[in-house]
């Protein structure tokens, strides 16, 4: 008698964990099905669901004249849609005019345009136009390079106090080097694309605005 008493424990004890077994793989499963994204390396999702980009409102529209600091002005010609890496992002596509160039900004990165200036912002450029050059006394090589970053900083001022320390008519600047002019001329065309876009009016008459500022007696070669 005493073992059967024994077995009939030992079969109850085997039910029960059965049981828990099945409720606990009952639950894993819906843990599974609701959590897609807690799979393992070997696993798939069953459904899968296009990310979308960080979501920012839309700062400019299209046809706004807007400045990309590497590029200088430039028009959105559209805003679109694409799928890239399962990610669906937004984007501005920007045509620079003196560069022939089409840009992809997306809109989450926005942050790295500008508006283009206000008229009080132009008639101060025109003012420091109208300055003395300050020209550092340092090697040529140490200011190209501060030129350069003025130039693509993307701030009106700065491009303005370029033009202005590089322009080859004054006392100071008798004989322009090679690089020295190619840098002037690209701060010039970058400035005088953004009084285009500001003043409206075309290129010969902003060219003859900036050249009285500037003092300068005769118009610079390969300008449009």
């Amino acid at each position: 008698m005493p073992k059967k008493k024994k077995v009939k424990k030992v079969k109850k004890v085997k039910k029960t964990k059965i049981n828990k077994i099945k409720t606990k793989a009952k639950s894993d499963i819906k843990v599974v099905n609701k959590k897609t994204t807690n799979l393992g390396p070997d696993e798939k999702p069953i459904i899968k669901k296009v990310k979308k980009q960080a979501s920012e409102k839309r700062i400019y529209n299209i046809k706004d004249y807007v400045v990309y600091p590497k590029h200088g002005v430039g028009k959105i010609t559209a805003i679109e849609k694409a799928t890239i890496g399962e990610i669906e992002i937004q984007f501005y596509k920007i045509f620079i005019e003196k560069e022939k160039l089409t840009l992809t900004v997306p809109i989450n990165q926005q942050s790295k345009l500008r508006h283009i200036s206000s008229i009080n912002q132009i008639n101060k450029c025109v003012s420091i136009l109208k300055t003395k050059p300050k020209i550092k006394r340092t090697m040529w090589s140490r200011r190209a390079q501060e030129y350069d970053q003025k130039i693509n900083s993307g701030k009106i001022y700065e491009l303005a106090e370029v033009v202005k320390d590089l322009n080859k008519n004054t006392d100071i600047i008798a004989d322009q080097s090679y690089s020295e002019r190619q840098l002037f001329e690209k701060a010039y065309e970058r400035l005088k694309s953004e009084f285009e876009a500001v003043l409206k009016v075309s290129p010969e008459e902003v060219q003859k605005k900036m050249d009285k500022a500037l003092g300068r007696t005769a118009v610079l070669e390969n300008t449009q």
